[in-house]
């Protein structure tokens, strides 16, 4: 790889970014700095129709969410901009134009009336209705191709609408490579000659795709699967223009959870999790779509878990850095085949990055997510997430595990009742409530010693005095090291819980 590196991502900006797109521009990020090479963003906004505004700022936003910035782009100018396809309109007539000239490409004046006669006159006869080889130098069609150069010149004057479509080969077999799908033939009788200049005097997606990609001089083209039916035409105008084809790389599709079929949004809604990087809020509908940053994801669980969503490093690794990722990757070892979506394995990674954290990091977190915590001292809640997060996914399953540390349970589980409190359970609590009011020197260790070598003196049943102790603190039969919740939120706390709980039951 003599060239540099140039990779790009290039997302329209119609609405929040898919994490199959995230997955994308990972792809790409990580194939240029392995390579020590360039990541671009470029924002294909030639279809004004569908442009959302706030979009491009989201997808920014994303990026760096994710870790990955891009090296050049909107707002990081380099020498290959502008990085908005609608800042460059004015470069494509002329390249379209080119064509024309070479006899690559002709003038269409077919109305949309006439198409869609056409096409209902295929289907009566059972039949699909191409523009290409097979008709359009039949005289049925209207182009330059069966007018002369004076009729053709004479619309165009006029200012008639019209399409510059690209003029595709027959009877020839195009051989294509791909990095990820091998080696690929297609014949070109099948193709249609796609529009490549359209009457509003922009372009369409795969003229202008073509041309940013040779101008910006992007060595690889990494996108999704869904692009590889244009790959043929993109390949044949490379070749029209006599330009050196990047190299391609299509991705495998994300699957459902259940394998069947591309994920969704809907998946998402049905199931219960996100499929976008950041929450987003549909600014006609008011919807507001989930986002992983918002549910309480970390950025470094979101990039493993992609980067292992179709591509396999060939070992049994599944925990990696992003900076093993960048020496770790390989197109090569990307799969051909779909990749199925797994919510438990993503919260899996999730759990494992939030052992990772430090306890104020993550208190942070949690007070700015919970509004019980927002008179809490920060140390005091750091010390809480130290005891709790080994049984966390989320810092949104925070407070489900830690409730009883910042206020007195006001309910008491029917079930742990029933299990924990027997006959003589309230003289076996008043016994504990006064050793506890003996303990001078609060601690952890304290309380353990105390307490357990009571029951070990007396010959009492471990669980008929700490079953009913832990009711007593948390209102249920569960949360951690009992002596660890006595301990933090402190002797009085305690004492009158256990007050509680006997005067409750008795």
């Amino acid at each position: 790889m003599s060239q540099p590196i140039r990779v790009r991502f290039a997302p329209s900006p119609t609405g929040p970014l898919h994490i199959g797109g995230v997955r994308t521009a990972l792809f790409n990020y990580l194939f240029a700095k392995k390579h020590q090479g360039t990541f671009v963003l470029r924002i294909e906004d030639t279809d004004q129709t569908r442009y959302v505004e706030g979009a491009e700022d989201y997808i920014v936003e994303s990026l760096n969410w994710c870790n990955i910035p891009f090296d050049e782009g909107p707002g990081k100018e380099g020498s290959f901009g502008p990085y908005r396809q609608s800042e460059r309109k004015h470069l494509y007539k002329q390249y379209a134009d080119e064509l024309v000239a070479k006899g690559k490409a002709y003038y269409a004046f077919d109305t949309a009336e006439q198409l869609d006669a056409h096409r209902k006159d295929h289907e009566e006869q059972g039949k699909t209705f191409i523009y290409n080889w097979h008709n359009r130098e039949k005289g049925r069609l209207v182009n330059s191709l069966v007018l002369s150069k004076e009729e053709t010149q004479t619309k165009l004057d006029a200012g008639e609408d019209y399409v510059i479509r690209f003029l595709s080969p027959q009877d020839e077999t195009l051989h294509l490579k791909d990095i990820v799908r091998g080696d690929i033939q297609i014949d070109t009788n099948i193709l249609d000659d796609k529009v490549l200049f359209k009457s509003d005097g922009m372009p369409t997606y795969h003229l202008a795709n073509i041309v940013d990609d040779h101008l910006m001089e992007i060595t690889h083209v990494i996108r999704g699967e869904e692009w590889l039916p244009s790959l043929a035409l993109h390949y044949q105008l490379y070749e029209a223009f006599g330009w050196q084809a990047p190299e391609f790389a299509h991705l495998p599709l994300i699957l459902k959870p259940t394998g069947k079929g591309k994920l969704s949004k809907r998946d998402g809604d049905k199931l219960g999790f996100p499929v976008f990087p950041l929450a987003y809020k549909d600014h006609k509908t008011g919807d507001i779509s989930r986002g992983y940053r918002e549910d309480g994801y970390f950025p470094e669980a979101v990039i493993n878990f992609l980067a292992l969503l179709g591509w396999n490093p060939g070992t049994e690794q599944e925990i990696f850095s992003l900076e093993e990722l960048i020496q770790t990757f390989d197109l090569e070892k990307v799969n051909k085949s779909g990749a199925r979506f797994d919510p438990d394995k993503t919260k899996w990674f999730n759990h494992h990055y939030m052992q990772e954290q430090h306890d104020d990091v993550l208190a942070k977190d949690f007070k700015a997510i919970q509004p019980e915590l927002e008179t809490i001292d920060v140390n005091y809640v750091s010390l809480v997430v130290g005891l709790i997060k080994e049984r966390a996914n989320l810092i949104t399953d925070f407070w489900e595990l830690s409730y009883f540390f910042f206020e007195t349970p006001t309910e008491l589980d029917e079930k742990a009742v029933k299990k924990a409190w027997k006959d003589d359970s309230s003289e076996v609590m008043s016994q504990v409530l006064s050793l506890v009011d003996s303990v001078a020197d609060f601690t952890v260790e304290n309380l353990q010693t105390i307490i357990k070598g009571w029951i070990t003196e007396n010959n009492i049943g471990f669980g008929k005095v700490m079953m009913p102790l832990r009711l007593a603190l948390v209102g249920d039969l569960k949360g951690p090291d009992v002596f660890e919740i006595m301990f933090l939120i402190g002797k009085d706390e305690t004492k009158r819980r256990i007050e509680n709980l006997v005067n409750t039951l008795s």
